[in-house]
Parts: C-alpha cells; structure tokens; sequence
C-alpha cells in the first residue's frame, strides 16, 4: 500500500508524508490544494490514483542521464481528472513541483511556505520501491 498523508499548508505549498507498507519513506512537497485547478500550480485530488512507468516523457531522458544505474521510467501518477503527466521527481520548491510531487529527506517552512532539503537522496531511496508498485499496478492514496 502506498499512501500520501498531507500533513500542512502554506500560502503556496502543501506538505506531506509518504508512506509504502505503512512506513514512511518520506515528505512530499505539492503546490497548493485548490477547489480549482490551475494548470501547473495546484495539488492534485484527494483520492486513489494508479501508478506507471512512463518512459517517453521529456523528464525521462534526463532522469535516464542521471540516473541510468537505476532508472526504469518516471513514476507516474494516472487517471487524475484534468491533471496528465504528474511524476514524482527530486526539487526543492513548490515552483519546481508544476504540479507533481517532490520528493524531500527534511522540510522548513520559510515566510509561511514548505520546502523539502535533500530531494535527490529521498529519491535515491524510494524509486525503487515506488518503480516496482508501478510495474505491479499499485494505486496511490491520497488523503
């Protein structure tokens, strides 16, 4: 089971905690929860997403260049209504998210926003775990 639990929001940002087999792994940094989507600054949904490999997508060569000891497709959140494309991907700043989710080892909450520290070394540690849920057809949960 793999479970997003949003924990905070700031004036931008939304804060959470990611949990695989009921374990935390580590925060994820989104934009903002809004009733109304705007293209590349809103959180996605609440709800129960299915997970992929995307491997054609113009972050997955540079993810390959980055990463090619480990890299098997970008990790893709699906079926969310009027959302396409949302990954899982290393920064550091809701202005890096554009409407995926950034993986981070710690957080701050600087002038009332989130941000997430040592974004690449939690995504070191969970694209495994999260590459093989989607080759396996999991689902994300989002609360």
């Amino acid at each position: 089971m793999i479970k997003l639990l949003r924990i905070a929001e700031g004036t931008n940002t939304t804060l959470g905690q990611l949990y695989i087999n009921n374990l935390f792994q580590c925060y994820i940094l989104e934009d903002k929860i809004r009733n109304e989507k705007i293209p590349g600054e809103t959180a996605i949904p609440a709800g129960e997403y299915k997970l992929g490999l995307n491997k054609t997508a113009g972050m997955n060569a540079k993810y390959q260049s980055r990463y090619s000891h480990m890299h098997q497709g970008m990790v893709e959140i699906r079926g969310i209504p009027n959302f396409t494309l949302v990954f899982f991907h290393i920064g550091n700043y809701h202005t890096d998210t554009r409407g995926c989710l950034l993986t981070g080892s710690y957080y701050q909450l600087i002038n009332n926003d989130y941000r997430v520290l040592h974004s690449a070394d939690a995504y070191k540690r969970v694209y495994f775990l999260l590459a093989h849920a989607a080759a396996a057809g999991a689902n994300l949960v989002v609360e």
